[in-house]
This record gives C-alpha cells, sequence and structure tokens, in this order.
C-alpha cells in the first residue's frame, strides 16, 4: 500500500491503521510504502505502472484529486489508470499552535495576524495538500496574511510546529490528537461544520468565519485492469471504524 507522503503525517498514520485492518480480515500482511515526493504524484505513478494483479494499491487522499487541476501535465490520468477499490473516513482538521503562541482563542488569531500581516509561519503538508488548502480557504475568507511554509508531509511539518520553528498549523485530527492531548498543540478551531467527540471544547472555524467548512478524505485504489473480483474482495474487507481512526 503506497501513502504519497512521509511518514508519521495523517494519511501514514491512517493507512497504517487501515493495513492493520486489511490484515487481520485478509490473512495476508499488508505493508506500507511511504513514496513521498511531487505532492503524492510519485507514489500515485508508481501504483499504475505496477502490474494489475491486487498486490500494490495506492491510499489515495485530497491530494490526488487537487494534483489534477495543479500540473498542467502528468504521466498518468487518475480517472482512467486507477480503478477505485474504496472510501476509507474522512479527515476532520484541526488549527492548531504551538503553545507559546500569544492567540488562545481562533478571534484572538485572527485579529493577531491581522495586526501581524507576514509574520505568521503556518506549515504546510506540501502545495495541494488538504493543510495546504485549509489555509488557503482561511485567508481568502478572513482577509489575513500568513506565510505557508511547505513540507514533504505533515510528518516532518508537526516537529517543527511543535519546536517553535513555525507557529500554526491546519492540520488533520488523526495525526494531533496526541500532541493536543500532551499539551504540546493548542487547538483554537477544527475544520468541520460540527464540532468533534474527541474534541468536544474546540469550536469550530465557521463559528467565528460564517461558511468555513473544510475535511479530507482517504480511500484505495488499484491499478486499472485489476480483476474485478479482486477488487470486490478488497472492498468488503475496508470497512474500518472512526474510533480506530481518531482514537
Amino acid at each position: 500500500m503506497l501513502v504519497g507522503y512521509a511518514a508519521g503525517g495523517p494519511a501514514d498514520t491512517v493507512a497504517r491503521l487501515t493495513a492493520q485492518w486489511l490484515s487481520d480480515r485478509l490473512g495476508q500482511q499488508v505493508v506500507v510504502e511511504n513514496r513521498a515526493g511531487a505532492a503524492s504524484n510519485i507514489a500515485a505513478e508508481a501504483v499504475v505502472r505496477s502490474p494489475p494483479d491486487g498486490y500494490t494499491l495506492l491510499y489515495v487522499t485530497v491530494s490526488n484529486a487537487v494534483n489534477v487541476t495543479l500540473y498542467d501535465k502528468l504521466n498518468f490520468d487518475l480517472m482512467r489508470d486507477l480503478v477505485p477499490i474504496a472510501s476509507i473516513t474522512r479527515s476532520p482538521g484541526v488549527l492548531e499552535v504551538n503553545p507559546s503562541f500569544p492567540a488562545q482563542t481562533l478571534p484572538e488569531f485572527i485579529a493577531y495576524a491581522r495586526a501581524n500581516p507576514g509574520k505568521i509561519n503556518m506549515a504546510s503538508a506540501g502545495p495541494g495538500s488538504a493543510p495546504h488548502l485549509y489555509t488557503e480557504l482561511f485567508k481568502m475568507m478572513t482577509g489575513v496574511d500568513v506565510i505557508q511554509v511547505h513540507y514533504r508531509g505533515s510528518g516532518p511539518a508537526l516537529p517543527d510546529l511543535i519546536s517553535g520553528q513555525v507557529q500554526a498549523m491546519f492540520e488533520a485530527v488523526a495525526s494531533s490528537i496526541g500532541y493536543i492531548r500532551a499539551g504540546k498543540l493548542r487547538p483554537l478551531a477544527v475544520t468541520t461544520a460540527t464540532r468533534l467527540e474527541v474534541l468536544p471544547y474546540v469550536p469550530t472555524v465557521g463559528d467565528f468565519v460564517r461558511g468555513y467548512e473544510a475535511s479530507g478524505w482517504y480511500g484505495l485504489a488499484a491499478p486499472k485492469n485489476t480483476p474485478a473480483e479482486i477488487v470486490a474482495r478488497l472492498n468488503t474487507q475496508k470497512s474500518t471504524p472512526v474510533s480506530l481512526i481518531l482514537g
């Protein structure tokens, strides 16, 4: 199972949970391999070029769909060259800051950003990633001027956020919840339309920025011409409880 981002990020975290889930049900080990780079296009192309035998799968993220619009020329056609197996889960996001950051709430964050244009460095998992798009939508709807710092995935970005090398980040709850519970990151707001069961005390961005709502998603795909019976078998085994994903 190829993941287009570095280890430690949300795609990697959820993919490894999904792989274990499939391993238990198929009776065969499912191995996750990180092929980071080119906004997940390297992993996608590797799967496209693989034999259609069901042994090489792509852990698809929202970035794969976004890349269709970001890149003028790709060496593959996402819709033509991959066959969808299943949707795994939607991925809520959270705006979080280093605990030393002066803002305690989202309105305070917006006020600070407006008073200090271009002085907040916000981490991103890379161009076209969900954190990148969450931030661009936030900038558009609030008019704030923040600097996006792109990494090769959330895995490398989170340590810099925790250490204070960058001040803030929109990130998936799946990869942030442990740091939030440990007090290493401060959540200001979640990106979904309603509050989350795992972070019931955290408001939504939409509570203060009317109309803001965003979430990512994950799924599985295989090379085109993969036999229908293989796709069907994988599809019937894919269901993963949200509690397993979000803890």
